[in-house]
């Protein structure tokens, strides 16, 4: 950060302020502290019959590949309308029946991802504006190694097992980077 949005003034400073427990970007003359927290993605697991509905990323990161319906929640909305909304932008589906199904914690880079499960009465998508292609998947065609991320991997995972026991749960965990730039899945 290098100017203050609430006066203009180019003397941020990084420092933990009065009453705090870490460094924030602070502006000396006008006092204000600005707090940078974690960005939420929501999104959908949307079946149709024994299907699953993906999306082929039409922007980066990850031009090309293969993710579930979701994005980043937008101010003035709960976070099951942003997953409807991500939805329907990605893949003009308007899905309903929804459910919370699965909570990941990525801190490596500041996300959230809270992903409902969702419903479609027919088999009806079509590419939004961020999507190349969309497909309803069996599970045997599901294309693994062109997913998108580990958390949309994982989310999959899940799903299939959860209806193969016949119950589904709400799952949480998280998603971290190690020292050699892997990932550590933790189901909690």
């Amino acid at each position: 950060m290098k100017f203050c949005s609430h006066c203009g003034s180019d003397k941020i400073q990084s420092k933990v302020p009065d009453g705090d427990n870490r460094a924030r970007f602070c502006c000396p003359d006008c006092d204000t502290i600005f707090y940078e927290n974690p960005k939420i993605v929501t999104g959908c697991v949307v079946t149709c019959e024994d299907k699953v509905l993906l999306c082929k990323r039409a922007i980066e990161p990850r031009l090309g590949l293969w993710t579930l319906p979701a994005g980043f929640m937008e101010n003035n909305e709960t976070v099951q309308q942003g997953a409807a909304r991500e939805t329907y932008e990605e893949a003009t589906a308007t899905v309903t029946e929804m459910s919370l199904f699965t909570v990941y914690n990525l801190t490596h880079i500041s996300q959230v991802y809270m992903i409902f499960r969702a419903q479609l009465d027919k088999p009806e998508a079509s590419p939004g504006i961020e999507s190349l292609e969309t497909e309803f998947v069996s599970e045997a065609d599901i294309p693994w190694d062109e997913l998108a991320f580990p958390v949309i991997n994982e989310t999959l995972e899940l799903f299939f097992a959860d209806r193969k026991a016949g119950e589904f749960k709400v799952h949480h965990g998280e998603i971290t980077r190690l020292a050699d730039r892997s990932l550590r899945t933790t189901r909690y």
